[in-house]
């Protein structure tokens, strides 16, 4: 029987009689159609639909990161999700943020990820901005589901830096060319979650961009009257911070968790004008949210004013009892017309979580 040589192509036609002597001196070459250039396409499509310049997003002055809610076996309450969002639309909200920290997309597959920002954009993307939280440690991934994110009609990116692994500095700067490339982007400046500060100095290489449509930033208004001065937007990413980063340091506005649960009294903050009085009156229910880290106390508080089912994916947990007694309080002196929903607020007693560890 004939033995199969190939050479260069695996396309090539059997060669018969080979001996092992061809065997041995032939040289095996990569097929040359396999060789890609080392440049990255994004993507692209001729739908215009919900096409966004970065020029759209820095305006917005009062962005939810929205909570996913769950059914007792730990998938996505898509009914009680849609409430949810309607509810920001209705009371002033100009932007959600999909899958970010309080969305908990850090304990979604990007499967889900990636159908919870498509499922936003179908049902509310004329409406409301959405901005999908595609971000990762990973340059590969964070390309690839902005690509995705785009793809299914997102009007922006979200973007943090590498988390855990860290990096250079010159490597963040990389990292963010890279997904910038994508589309309209905020990059998100955590330092207490990603052990990494993002200077100044790396927000003022990749402004280049016209992609970036501005900085979400925690550090300190500080850090958000360094970059207004700088004509870079920036948002609060801190609730007890976003009064006066808006009104005495030139902030855009927040992306807040506060108003998942109060969105008409943030929409008042943030569009209504300096209101030490409003925002002395949030302040304990800002502080009360963040007793724990973000967002086990606003799964806790939506459960109990009975907009979510009180599911909760692992690692999180509900706040304690005396801290739930607590938030009752706290909606009564505020006003139970304020929050979200329509039912009366109630104390949960433990036996009523479920707490979910497989979904």
């Amino acid at each position: 029987m004939a033995t199969l040589c190939l050479r260069g192509s695996a396309l090539q036609s059997p060669r018969p009689n080979c001996g092992d002597n061809y065997k041995r001196n032939a040289k095996w070459r990569s097929p040359q159609a396999a060789v890609i250039p080392n440049f990255h396409l994004p993507m692209r499509s001729l739908e215009v639909k919900n096409r966004t310049s970065a020029e759209d997003i820095k305006s917005l002055r009062l962005i939810t990161a929205i909570k996913t809610p769950y059914l007792p076996d730990g998938r996505f309450d898509l009914e009680a999700y849609d409430d949810l969002v309607n509810m920001q639309i209705v009371n002033g909200a100009e932007g959600v943020i999909v899958g970010g920290t309080t969305g908990e997309g850090q304990l979604m597959s990007w499967d889900e990820h990636i159908m919870l920002i498509g499922h936003t954009v179908n049902c509310f993307g004329g409406s409301i901005k959405v901005i999908g939280n595609t971000g990762s440690n990973s340059t590969r991934e964070a390309i690839h589901a902005s690509e995705q994110g785009f793809a299914v009609g997102m009007h922006a990116a979200l973007h943090i830096n590498p988390y855990y692994g860290k990096t250079s500095l010159e490597g963040m700067v990389s990292h963010f060319e890279s997904v910038l490339s994508m589309g309209p982007t905020i990059i998100y400046n955590v330092p207490s979650r990603t052990g990494q500060d993002i200077p100044p100095r790396v927000i003022h290489t990749v402004s280049q961009s016209a992609n970036l449509a501005g900085v979400k930033e925690c550090v300190g208004n500080d850090r958000v009257e360094q970059y207004t001065k700088s004509k870079i937007v920036v948002w609060s990413g801190n609730d007890d911070e976003c009064h006066d980063a808006r009104w005495s340091h030139g902030a855009t506005g927040v992306i807040s968790v506060t108003s998942n649960l109060v969105p008409g009294l943030m929409q008042e903050l943030m569009f209504g004008g300096n209101n030490p009085s409003l925002n002395a009156k949030l302040m304990p229910l800002i502080e009360w949210l963040f007793h724990e880290p973000n967002p086990i106390g606003l799964n806790t508080a939506l459960a109990q004013l009975g907009v979510v089912r009180p599911v909760f994916r692992l690692p999180y947990v509900p706040l304690p009892l005396a801290k739930r007694i607590e938030f009752v309080n706290l909606v009564k002196e505020i006003g139970r017309e304020k929050f979200v929903g329509e039912q009366d607020v109630k104390v949960l007693e433990d036996d009523d979580f479920i707490l979910v560890s497989r979904y």
